[in-house]
Formats: structure tokens, C-alpha cells, sequence
């Protein structure tokens, strides 16, 4: 059973494997964890909702962050990363990722990844917005995800490592004393495994990515639903900073009824040079911060966003016709190639650009070797709230986040399995009960879902948008509660219906966090509450799913985490 015995509704797995670790989610924060728990000996199981190579890092076109220059240092980094964060990053968080990043990149190199040198075969490094130094390093130009998932994907098939692909996880399974023994998935099409199973492991480490779908218009893939942070929270386990979602400023406008995934404009391009300009060609930017067009992520986008608002637009543009087809067809093909296909040409006119659902800062919390608040289950990239990225996420942090504390999860797990704390001789979980606990919404819902999140809880929030869309989230979950109760009706199982379902429980968290956090902080803006409130809200609100399927969200006393209080039986 869960900590809240809810589950989705599923049929009973119908086949099972049986592993010392099963990793959910195939970008750089799950195949490094992968690898290294094959690498200490530990029987370790990919699970990955799409291809192995498909998961959202090679989406990723900026970099990866690292103190690697001559004369930047990880304290230099900190600073950034700080700044960026506003007042709510965990500072013993960020200082080990920017005092360990750098060796994890090495680690990484070592791998196999190639990024880009220059003529004496240094990393070449670029700028992005809120960092002070040249510190990306980037691979193929714009294409540095696909180089880093290429190289984890090779590592990880030449090891041999057992995956199960185009599988959704649906729930995690508990032994009778409530810690970790697996979780439930199902897997879509045939093959040597097909429909619901089960993956027996005393550890589980969750790297499913963001859950950008929540929204109508996103950077990321259409696999990014949510599918982690709901496990989570069905399991029992608290989640943290759900409002701080980050909108990339500049994503590439294609209308305002452009719904889904949408081509990112990357930050590295502002960071070699490009200027956000209106229709008039003004530099509006300038003036607004002392980094201009470089200013952190949430600064730049409330910069668009105001300045469409006084002109009565739905876009600004990026203007890099300067840099010549040169530089475009050698720094950024991976955009200029995106740029064409949609009918715009970069080197010859500015992109129309706005602001897209991008990062959760937040999510999973976790301690610093990745533990959640339930025994067994671990947390590392988006899908997690370490502390590093506070209200705000630094450009390019998250790849180096996900290798970060992977490696850490990994060590955690390695170190517990030697000494007997994981409980690896009590694999298989308490039978699921028949009854279904949870209403599947029918897949319609997902793009009513959409709308209400992009009209209520998008880049501008207010006491009244937040309370209409609380109100017509509550209505689609009473539907489907109701159909239940009354009727024992539910939508019939399958992918949409389970990825539906998870979008409507990350958004009712999601939009109860903003409607209780009243100011303005980071990537949170509420327009009724204009300012940043230290005194009463440098604090962290978290979450958690009580058995009734209401949520308990409180505010911790102090900027600090709680601690994630594991059971004695894993201290």
C-alpha cells in the first residue's frame, strides 16, 4: 500500500522483474545514476516512458554550467546561482553542486561526451542569463543535450544495463512496513514485455523529468506530464516549491493558438550577443537590469511580458540578423534549422519570440543525497527540489543538478546496500487492492486542463486568476470523483487517461502553492502582490496528498528545509 493508499486505477501486473535499483526516466540525472549503481555491481533496471534516447536532456541546447574557465571559480558560481534563486535556494545545496560540478563534467567527458574546443583544444564556454563568467560549455553549438544523451545512451548499452522503453510508471509498491519495493508500470506496444508489470527493488530512484505539459504552450516533449511528482505525492511523499515554474523568455512564436511542444530560442544566443527588441526595433531590456537582454530568466520574461502588455502584442522579437549566416549556420544550426522550417530566417530578420512553460524549480524534496520523505525512493533532476535552484533556476544549472546528485543518489545507494539498509531480501510488495482508489479523467481533459493552467496560473498570477483556476481544476477532479463514487464509473485505463490524471494532480498542487505564496519572487509573479516579502515569505511551501485526495500544504518556519526525516530502519 502507498502512505495514502491511493493508486491509479490499473490492471493487476501481469508480469514482473525483480533488481537491486530501478531507475525511472532516461536523461542525464537517470543514466548517470544508472550507471554508476551497474558499475559498484548493484542489478539496476532503465525504466523510460519513451526511446531510451528520448528523454527530455537532449532537448537541452544551451549547456551544462561548471566552474571550468581560467579564473572562475565555484564560489563565483555560487554567487550567480544564489542571486538567481532569490532569497530560497539551500545554500550547503548549491555549493556542492558548483564545488562538485566540475569533476562530475570530467566524469562526463571520461563517458564519452565531446564538447566543443576551440583551436587549442580547450572547452569553449559561453554566457547565459545571471551568469557573470563564461562558464557553459556547449556541444555541436546548440545541440548539447543530444551530444550528453548520446554518450550516457552508448555507456549505458554497452554495460549491458536491463531497459524497459515506452513504459509509464504508474505507482510506487510498498512493503507492509511502508518502505520502497518497486514500482508498477505499464508498457505501451509489444515486445518482451507488454501492459501492466511490475519492477521489484528495495530502491527506486525517480528521474522522470518536468511536467511542462501541464500547460498549453511548452518547451518541453509531449512525455513531460507530471508522471513523477504525482507517483510521489500518491505515495505518500512531500513536494516542494510547485509554483516556481519558469517560463524560457524566448521561445519561438508560432500564434497565439500554438499548443504543445514549441522550438526554444536558446539563451546562448542572447549570451552571444542578441538583442530583445520590439516591433519598432527599441532594446527594451536595457535599463531594466544591469545584464540587460542577460538578466535571470525571470527578470527577462516579465520584461517581455510587460512590454507586450503596453503594446497590445502577444510577442516580442530576438534580434541576431548581426551575427551573419556565418556564425548561425555554424553556432546555433540546431535553431537556425528550427527557424526555417516554421518560415522565419534569423539571419535576415528577427524571430518573434514570447515567453513558454519551461523548468519546475520545484518538486520531490530531497536531502542532499537524494532521499524523499519516503523510504527507499530517491529524486535527482526536474523532477526534484534539491534546494539548488530556489525560486528561480540559473541558465544551464539543471544539467549539471541532474549528473550532480545522481552521482550522490548512486553513492547513497551503493553505500546502504552494503550495509544491509535497503532491504534487499523483502522485494515484493502488498498486493494492490481491486477497488480503484483514483478517478482516471477521460483524455479531453488534458487540454481543458491546459487552458485553465495557461489563463490562471501562467507568467502573471493574481488572487483572481489562481482562484479560477482552483475552482475549475475542483470541478474537473469532483467530476471524476463523483462518476466514481456514485456510479463506480471511471475513464478506462490506458496512457491518456493515467498521464491526464497525473497533470490534474501536479496542477491542483501547483496552483494551491501560488495561491497561497502572496508576492512576488523569482519565476512566481503575482501581479496583486507586486513586491518580494522576505519577512513573511522567504520560506518554502510544501505539500503532501492526504488520503482523501485533499492536499496539506503548510510553510516551514525558517528559508531551511525540514530534514526528510528517513525511518530509523534506513538512518
Amino acid at each position: 500500500m502507498s502512505a495514502t493508499g491511493i493508486r491509479l486505477h490499473a490492471p493487476a501486473p501481469g508480469w514482473s522483474l525483480d533488481a537491486d535499483v530501478v531507475v525511472v526516466g532516461s536523461g542525464v540525472a537517470g543514466l548517470t545514476a544508472a550507471l554508476r549503481c551497474s558499475a559498484a555491481g548493484l542489478r539496476t533496471v532503465v525504466v523510460t516512458k519513451a526511446r531510451l534516447d528520448d528523454g527530455s536532456t537532449r532537448w537541452a541546447q544551451g549547456g551544462i554550467a561548471a566552474a571550468l574557465g581560467e579564473g572562475d571559480t565555484p564560489a563565483q558560481h555560487l554567487d550567480d546561482t544564489l542571486v538567481a534563486g532569490v532569497g530560497l535556494c539551500d545554500e550547503e545545496a548549491v555549493r556542492t553542486l558548483v564545488t562538485e560540478g566540475p569533476d562530475a563534467v570530467r566524469r562526463l567527458i571520461e563517458t564519452g561526451a565531446h564538447f566543443d574546443t576551440g583551436p587549442e583544444g580547450a572547452i569553449e564556454l559561453t554566457r547565459e542569463g545571471g551568469h557573470h563568467r563564461r562558464r557553459i560549455a556547449h556541444a555541436g553549438g546548440d545541440a548539447t543535450g543530444a551530444e550528453i544523451s548520446r554518450a550516457l545512451v552508448e555507456a549505458v548499452r554497452a554495460r549491458g544495463i536491463p531497459t524497459v522503453e515506452n513504459a509509464l510508471v504508474l505507482d510506487l509498491l510498498t512493503d507492509a512496513d511502508g518502505r520502497t519495493a518497486g514500482v508498477s508500470l505499464h508498457v505501451m506496444g509489444e515486445g518482451q514485455h507488454d501492459g501492466v508489470g511490475a519492477v521489484h527493488a528495495p530502491a527506486v530512484v525517480l528521474a522522470t523529468g518536468g511536467m511542462g505539459q501541464v500547460f498549453s504552450a511548452t518547451t518541453n516533449p509531449s512525455v513531460s506530464t507530471g508522471d513523477g511528482v504525482a507517483l510521489a505525492l500518491r505515495a505518500g511523499a512531500e513536494v516542494s516549491d510547485l509554483e516556481f515554474v519558469q517560463f524560457h523568455p524566448t521561445v519561438l512564436f508560432l500564434g497565439a493558438d500554438a499548443e504543445g511542444q514549441q522550438p526554444l530560442v536558446s539563451e546562448a544566443v542572447r549570451g552571444e550577443g542578441a538583442h530583445l527588441v520590439d516591433a519598432e526595433g527599441v532594446r527594451f531590456m536595457v535599463g531594466q537590469h544591469e545584464l540587460a537582454e542577460l538578466a535571470p530568466r525571470d527578470i527577462v520574461a516579465k520584461g517581455i511580458t510587460r512590454r507586450m502588455q503596453e503594446r497590445g502584442t502577444d510577442h516580442m522579437y530576438l534580434d541576431a540578423r548581426h551575427f551573419g549566416a556565418h556564425m548561425w549556420e555554424n553556432r546555433f544550426p540546431t535553431i537556425l534549422a528550427a527557424c526555417r522550417a516554421h518560415g522565419f530566417d534569423p539571419v535576415t530578420e528577427p524571430i518573434p519570440v514570447a515567453p513558454a512553460a519551461h523548468y519546475a524549480s520545484g518538486g520531490v524534496r530531497t536531502d542532499p543525497h537524494g532521499r524523499t520523505t519516503v523510504p527507499g525512493l530517491y529524486a535527482c533532476g526536474e523532477v526534484a527540489c534539491t534546494g539548488v535552484h530556489g525560486a528561480n533556476r540559473l541558465a544551464s544549472n539543471s544539467l549539471l543538478e541532474g549528473l550532480v546528485y545522481a552521482e550522490r543518489i548512486a553513492a547513497d545507494i551503493v553505500a546502504r546496500h552494503a550495509h544491509h539498509t535497503l532491504h534487499a531480501r523483502v522485494p515484493h510488495p502488498v498486493d494492490q487492492p481491486e477497488t480503484p482508489t483514483h478517478p482516471l479523467l477521460p483524455p479531453e481533459a488534458r487540454f481543458a486542463i491546459q487552458r485553465v493552467m495557461s489563463e490562471g496560473a501562467g507568467v502573471l498570477r493574481s488572487a483572481e486568476s489562481l482562484a479560477r483556476a482552483a475552482d475549475r481544476l475542483a470541478r474537473i477532479h469532483a467530476e471524476a470523483a463523483g462518476a466514481l463514487a456514485e456510479h463506480g464509473k471511471t475513464a478506462e485505463p490506458g496512457v491518456d487517461t493515467w498521464e491526464t490524471t497525473n497533470l490534474l494532480c501536479v496542477a491542483r498542487v501547483l496552483v494551491a502553492a501560488a495561491q497561497r505564496r502572496e508576492e512576488t519572487r523569482g519565476c512566481h509573479w503575482r501581479e496583486d502582490h507586486a513586491d518580494r516579502d522576505d519577512a513573511a515569505w522567504r520560506r518554502h511551501i510544501v505539500v503532501r496528498l492526504n488520503p482523501d485526495r485533499t492536499l496539506a500544504a503548510h510553510t516551514t518556519d525558517t528559508p531551511d528545509f525540514p530534514p526528510t526525516r528517513p525511518s530509523p530502519q534506513e538512518q
